[in-house]
């Protein structure tokens, strides 16, 4: 596990790399970046942001979402994986919006994950992002840049790699932590060919030197 001035290097380095690391699901309001957050899983945001060009244009608020069949709205976002299951949801949460929270989404965590189809990584984007409160959302590339650079461990669930990463991130860093390390591993600690060889992190990172020395052995 990498100590805290080792993690500093870490987040600085991250920091250099990527200074204007930002959410890239396109959206203008909380509503719009809810929708689009839930479109976005097992799927890319370009692709998303592609579906969402049209589809922000036909839906403006959450009785929009419900005042059309379901088959209507599958249609809009078939191109998108889970898209059944996907526009149930964001009828029901909407439906929810409306009924519960007088069309506007709540700005407490917990109460946004009560929506149907958001769990706790939804709403810390949604929170951090639309409303400026501090969170750090664990999706698969912050999972993953978390444990290959030992800062957490590989045997922790999501939760804890979260738990962790706000014990060891200043507050006010979270959110921009964040946006960091999904670009780090989106861009450059990729799932499949991580960029080892030209990494400035390499001298940290075990598992960066482990695959360096299979590559020089093969």
């Amino acid at each position: 596990m990498l100590n805290k001035a080792q993690i500093r290097k870490c987040l600085d380095v991250m920091a250099e790399m990527f200074p204007d690391a930002h959410c890239e699901l396109n959206h203008s309001n909380p509503f719009e970046l809810v929708v689009a957050v839930a479109l976005s899983a097992q799927c890319t945001d370009a692709l998303v942001n592609k579906v969402t060009k049209d589809l922000f244009q036909k839906y403006k608020t959450p009785e929009d979402y419900i005042s059309v069949p379901i088959e209507e709205l599958e249609n809009d976002i078939r191109s998108i994986g889970l898209y059944r299951n996907k526009a149930k949801n964001i009828q029901k949460l909407s439906r929810m919006i409306i009924e519960e929270y007088g069309g506007e989404v709540p700005q407490d965590r917990d109460e946004m994950t009560k929506l149907a189809g958001v769990g706790r990584k939804t709403a810390n984007v949604v929170v951090s992002v639309a409303f400026g409160i501090p969170a750090i959302a664990v999706d698969t590339h912050v999972e993953r840049v978390s444990k290959r650079l030992a800062i957490c461990r590989w045997k922790d669930s999501v939760l804890e790699v979260e738990k962790t990463l706000m014990a060891k991130v200043p507050k006010e860093e979270w959110s921009i932590t964040h946006h960091r390390m999904i670009f780090f591993g989106r861009y450059h600690c990729k799932a499949q060919n991580p960029q080892c060889t030209v990494c400035p992190l390499l001298e940290l990172c075990r598992e960066g030197q482990k695959r360096m020395k299979r590559l020089a052995a093969e």
